[in-house]
């Protein structure tokens, strides 16, 4: 589809400098920019683009002053970092906008389809779910019995979800990840191996979760893994058996958290750190990349970091960069014990 200057300048509430008929079709960094393409200038840092860009049509802050002749058209609005974002917003429901029901797939007669959901070629859906109104479910899904499914939610390509989850409204779900999988539960035998633990609980997603590609959830041995309303997984995560992630908490890739464990809201979780299992976070907590948490976090609010955290953040920074002065403190104390024992042999 094609936009006009004069018509994305309205959208935006924005002033038109140049030719308000000319058309882009495509977003684009203003560096990399070419003809028929819309792109912003936000940062002073890249004003200087602003003057070689082969894009059609910029957006810019109402006050910027132009240095040199710009060849591009300007449209200027009170931010253009916002705009732009409103316009990646609108062109990604455009890019989104599907609906109706492809061949083949397979939806059991018994599952209850909402109005205008899309359904993709070689999606499953099994007896007994439920699928919101304005849901879209991507091809090669699958959705295991009694699956309930809210409004406004997104399955992307190869998701998979077991038997009776609950996903809410608004949530996202990227590619190949597994929600409702096994639980990792084992008892050991007096035989030296190990008895599978039927997993009977499920995963519930509250409204407005977002699930990164290749990200695992497992259900519950009994009750729920939860992760309520607002919280945003990265890519690759392992979130265990019955673990419960507050709102509005973000935990970024390859972060790995053990069956039980509570994290609070509000929490801002690096990537690759590990979690033992039937511990607590606090509400507020910010755990730093690749930190081991071994124990509860009692305390709201607070930064944590270490291998296993033992520290606030702050201070474990600087115990990190203690250690890497070590080799020349080991030297001078070797150094000093020589002066010692030199010094005490001339007292006796």
């Amino acid at each position: 589809m094609q936009f006009t200057a004069q018509q994305i300048a309205l959208l935006l509430n924005g002033t038109v400098e140049g030719d308000p008929l000319v058309a882009v079709n495509q977003l684009a960094k203003i560096e990399e920019a070419g003809e028929g393409t819309l792109s912003f200038l936000a940062n002073p840092k890249y004003e200087q683009y602003l003057y070689t860009t082969n894009a059609s049509i910029v957006i810019v802050n109402n006050d910027l002053v132009l240095s040199e002749t710009v060849k591009a058209t300007l449209i200027r609005v009170e931010n253009a970092y916002s705009a732009f974002s409103v316009l990646l917003e609108a062109y990604n429901t455009i890019k989104l906008d599907k609906s109706g029901i492809e061949q083949p797939c397979f939806i059991h007669p018994s599952a209850k389809i909402g109005d205008n959901v899309y359904i993709g070629a070689f999606a499953y859906i099994g007896p007994d779910v439920k699928l919101g109104d304005n849901s879209k479910v991507y091809p090669n899904t699958y959705i295991g019995d009694n699956v309930t499914i809210g409004q406004n939610t997104t399955l992307f390509a190869g998701v998979k979800v077991y038997f009776d989850c609950v996903l809410g409204d608004n949530v996202i779900v990227h590619s190949g990840a597994i929600i409702g999988s096994d639980g990792f539960g084992f008892a050991p035998t007096d035989d030296g191996t190990y008895k599978k633990i039927a997993q009977i609980g499920n995963v519930i997603l509250e409204d407005n979760v977002e699930v990164g590609s290749n990200t695992t959830i497992d259900r519950a041995t009994m009750g729920s893994t939860t992760i309520r309303k607002g919280a945003k997984l990265d890519n690759l995560l392992q979130i265990a058996h019955n673990v419960e992630i507050g709102s509005n908490t973000v935990i970024a890739a390859q972060t790995g958290i053990s069956g039980s464990t509570k994290v609070g809201d509000n929490c801002v979780i690096g990537g690759q750190v590990g979690m033992v299992g039937h511990i607590s976070i606090a509400n507020g907590s910010q755990i730093m990349a690749k930190s081991g948490i071994n124990k509860n976090i009692v305390e709201e609010g607070k930064k944590w970091g270490g291998i296993p955290f033992f520290a606030p953040y702050m201070e474990n920074l600087r115990i990190e960069s203690a250690a890497s002065r070590l080799p020349a403190l080991e030297k001078r104390l070797i150094e000093l014990e020589k002066i010692i024992t030199e010094m005490q042999k001339n007292v006796h």
